[in-house]
């Protein structure tokens, strides 16, 4: 049974002692002590630098860590107002999150951030810049703008971002970044079930499906949206063909799900704008992300053997001469996609094992753009990126006409 509230004990009676706020950032935490510490550090720094004339609460929601995070952070916080403690649900980011934002409504907070646990690069600039726009006024909702190496971030590279920009008609780069700036109204919303509607906190949107519900949520109701310019994102990064599989099937899922529920916000949008960007964009050199192509083909060879009727019956013939290949290209892979959203749509309950089919074919296709890229400096590489982005709005027209004949 859904709890009634995903704040523990713990922090509900933190939160009784503080009157108010008119600013959260909200730090979701599971086994984070080497890195917390720096973080609270940092965002402290950035509110008292950026924000002293306002109330601000800092808000460490943890899954219940063993190894001291929760102590890192209280000894990390200078005196600042903080509530701490363990989130109750479902184990994942988006419970985390979900206590943070009951959190924030408790206090009345008209602004809220939150930012990931594991970070290294962060900086109180940061700060300044995802919540700014939104203690200003003029913006409802900031997602980061990062420099990412070229095999960093590949779920936001290969389908969250050509897909929200495609159906959405907005070039938000970093969809599914962690770090994000919102309005008090926006955090209710998320609370509430968003543009997902329903009881969102016993599914995916628990776990790591959260910031494509916030960012997807955000734009079906035409919130003000920036871009915050972070420069270097330095974190724990994961190799794609090892550690992916279920984000991937998590925010994908999500992802498909809210794309059949808000098909008349997308439907007649045509092409795509630019988002505003916070902050001067410079080029930064990120950390490198190590990434085995071999283990990539290795597993798009097993997904053959595994999901070969389902891809019969659900890709066109185009998509199924690229699978049959093993080269999967910018356009081939926006087919892909779009014909199992398709899917998805059509028979809502297939949706996880339509998803699941999905993603030998994302290895595949990142294999092949680790190819493309490879004599590609980060940045060189962002045009990859970028085209396979224009690949995807070409695309939808077939999906308009697949929905609009169902």
């Amino acid at each position: 049974m859904r709890n009634a509230t995903a704040l523990d004990d713990a922090m509900a009676a933190a939160l009784g002692h503080v009157e108010s706020a008119d600013i959260v950032v909200g730090i979701p935490s599971y086994r984070n002590a080497g890195t917390i510490g720096h973080v609270v550090r940092t965002v402290v720094q950035g509110l008292r630098g950026s924000f002293g004339h306002m109330r601000a609460v800092i808000v460490n929601a943890d899954g219940g860590s063993n190894d001291g995070t929760t102590d890192a952070v209280r000894a990390a916080l200078d005196g600042h107002p903080a509530v701490v403690g363990e989130y109750r649900g479902i184990p994942g980011k988006g419970s985390a999150f979900r206590a943070i934002f009951e959190a924030a409504a408790h206090l009345g907070a008209s602004s809220c951030a939150v930012v990931d646990s594991d970070l290294r690069s962060i900086t109180p600039q940061w700060i300044e810049r995802l919540l700014g726009p939104v203690c200003a006024g003029h913006t409802d909702y900031v997602t980061p703008l990062y420099a990412r190496h070229k095999h960093d971030g590949t779920i936001t590279n290969t389908i969250a971002y050509p897909v929200t920009r495609a159906l959405y008609g907005a070039r938000v780069r970093q969809p599914i970044g962690g770090e994000f700036g919102f309005s008090g109204a926006l955090a209710k919303a998320f609370l509430e079930g968003g543009a997902l509607g329903g009881n969102v906190w016993d599914t995916d949107v628990a776990k790591f499906g959260i910031d494509i519900y916030m960012t997807t949520t955000a734009l079906v109701r035409r919130a003000r949206i920036a871009q915050a310019f972070l420069g270097a994102k330095v974190h724990d990064p994961k190799d794609p063909g090892s550690d992916l599989g279920p984000m991937f099937r998590q925010v994908v899922g999500t992802l498909f799900r809210m794309a059949a529920r808000n098909a008349e916000a997308w439907r007649a949008v045509d092409g795509s704008e630019t988002v505003r960007v916070v902050g001067v964009v410079e080029t930064v050199d990120p950390e490198a992300v190590n990434a085995d192509v071999r283990v990539l083909d290795r597993k798009l060879e097993e997904g053959k053997r595994t999901h070969e009727a389902e891809w019969r019956e659900v890709l066109s013939s185009s998509s199924l001469d690229a699978v049959a290949d093993g080269d999967i290209d910018a356009g081939a892979w926006a087919r892909i996609v779009f014909d199992m959203l398709g899917a998805a749509a059509r028979a809502p309950e297939r949706t996880d094992a339509i998803v699941d089919s999905l993603v030998p074919l994302y290895y595949g296709r990142v294999a092949r753009f680790i190819r493309d890229a490879e004599r590609m400096t980060t940045a060189q590489a962002e045009r990859l990126v970028e085209e396979q982005a224009v690949a995807f709005e070409r695309a939808k027209s077939r999906l308009v006409e697949r929905w609009q004949s169902a």
